[in-house]
């Protein structure tokens, strides 16, 4: 008997919008396979090559890219970021759900590219929270954080083409309400969804 193959979820929003943190609480109350981005920008400090991102050289990623090996791709500030196609279908072939935090682009490429995944969009609160979420990282020019947050708003304007929009406001009620709809999609697998 074939083994049921596992779901690919997608977590998008804006730069901002709490993709990380919601992520990471995800992957602590569940079992989802880790799939680790590749990037060409410069780690932050504490960041671990295999942990966070795989950093990249510019021309080892366009060399990637044009063997097909993204399942998307995203330049994103003057830096190049991409998942590894063969690491997520090996290991949704193998059963397990794999769990992406990708940009509102990268989640455009990967409706293309995988149409069965399910995409969830996460809208922050405000502009005010935003705002102050990009500036309280602390790793950011004032001029910086405009762009991202100027980009953000048109990025939101794309909530309307992912299957479900959840607003992050609260971290425990974020986190639960995409449980939710992470086990409805279980259990109507071959139902379309358009839950807001």
């Amino acid at each position: 008997m074939a083994e049921k193959k596992g779901k690919l979820y997608v977590v998008s929003g804006p730069s901002g919008a709490g993709k990380g943190t919601v992520v990471a609480e995800l992957r602590r109350r569940r079992p989802f396979a880790l799939s680790i981005s590749c990037t060409t920008r410069e780690p932050r400090p504490g960041e671990q090559d295999g942990r966070d991102y795989f950093f990249l050289s510019e021309e080892e990623f366009a060399r990637r890219q044009q063997e097909g090996g993204f399942l998307e791709t995203a330049g994103i500030f003057g830096h190049h970021y991409g998942t590894p196609r063969e690491q997520v279908l090996d290991r949704l072939e193998s059963g397990q759900d794999v769990l992406l935090e990708i940009d509102v682009e990268g989640a455009r490429q990967i409706r293309e590219n995988y149409p069965d995944a399910e995409l969830i969009f996460l809208m922050p609160p405000s502009d005010e929270v935003l705002a102050g979420r990009l500036r309280g990282r602390g790793t950011e020019t004032e001029e910086q954080v405009r762009e991202r947050l100027a980009r953000s708003r048109e990025e939101m304007a794309q909530a309307p083409n992912f299957a479900h929009t959840v607003v992050n406001d609260d971290l425990d009620q974020t986190v639960s309400t995409i449980e939710a709809l992470m086990d409805d999609g279980k259990e109507e697998t071959h139902a379309a969804s358009g839950n807001h």
